[in-house]
């Protein structure tokens, strides 16, 4: 069904927008997958933060011309039936949403990725990023790095401190 040049503006407007805050937008091939598949997918991915479009691969790219940094974004990839999922918040959430997806349905390959600053990710660089912990776990991991020397030098004082006082207590008695 052919949609009027009205509705296709207000796209590609949408589309623009939604590309100039993105960190990361990945696009993926969803041939093949059900309707009830795609509104489990959008679920999944709103909890995520990150938000997922089914439009035309032309309508896209208009709208990449329209952002500074993604006009020279290669688009060579991006032929076929393909979703693309953007997160403004997160660089790796839409990968791996996509990825944590297609685990359970066949009918979704992961095509490619253009990140924030208009650079082309082909399918393993995708997958790659896709298996990075989220930005909380790394978060998390960096702390528990930062903070284990000071936890062994706290056990080690406490030790001594236990061991003084245990002896003070025996000549106490």
């Amino acid at each position: 069904m052919a949609i009027s040049r009205d509705k296709k503006q207000s796209l590609v407007s949408e589309l623009s927008e939604l590309f100039s805050t993105a960190k990361m937008t990945v696009y993926a091939k969803y041939e093949g997958l059900t309707v009830a598949d795609l509104q489990e997918l959008r679920r999944a991915a709103r909890e995520q933060g990150v938000t997922i479009k089914v439009v035309k691969n032309r309508l896209v790219r208009v709208a990449m011309q329209q952002s500074d940094t993604l006009k020279s974004a290669d688009t060579g990839a991006m032929t076929g039936q393909l979703l693309y999922a953007v997160s403004s918040e997160d660089e790796v959430a839409p990968a791996q949403v996509l990825a944590t997806f297609a685990k359970t349905h066949d009918a979704l390959k992961l095509t490619g990725a253009v990140s924030g600053e208009g650079k082309a990710l082909d399918t393993a660089e995708v997958q790659a990023l896709a298996t990075l912990p989220s930005k909380n776990e790394l978060i998390a991991q960096v702390l528990a790095t930062l903070s284990s020397p000071l936890d062994g030098v706290l056990s080690g004082l406490s030790g001594n401190l236990h061991a003084l006082l245990d002896g003070v207590a025996e000549k106490a008695s």
